[in-house]
């Protein structure tokens, strides 16, 4: 990846993040972005994210976001200075879940209740 390319990954990150928590409403849960993969001439982004909620929660988060993509894309296209706005691709992981649970297990067998 080049130096280009990891720019406008952090600000794709930066931006999507900043878009969804104030421009996007609906959402249920707390959505975090994990990470965005930019395609070598920056034209496709695949934007993973997890959400922290249950699971009604989260799948009424994936909804929303999934209709609200071309909104999200128009957003960045207004905040970074690219030729072409990269066409998104939003894909949900359960990474902040699987963190919380092992966390929750640790904190379990540090106090002695397992």
């Amino acid at each position: 990846m080049t130096l280009r390319n990891e720019r406008v990954r952090k600000e794709l990150m930066r931006d999507i993040s900043e878009i969804l928590r104030k421009e996007i409403r609906g959402l249920a849960g707390v959505v975090s972005i994990v990470d965005v993969e930019v395609a070598h001439d920056n034209s496709f982004a695949r934007v993973i994210y997890s959400v922290l909620g249950s699971e009604e929660q989260i799948e009424k988060t994936k909804e929303i976001i999934e209709k609200s993509t071309p909104k999200i894309r128009f957003e960045v296209g207004k905040r970074i200075r690219l030729r072409l706005t990269p066409e998104l691709k939003f894909v949900y992981t359960d990474s902040l879940e699987k963190g919380s649970r092992v966390s929750e297990l640790i904190n379990k067998i540090s106090r002695g209740e397992i």
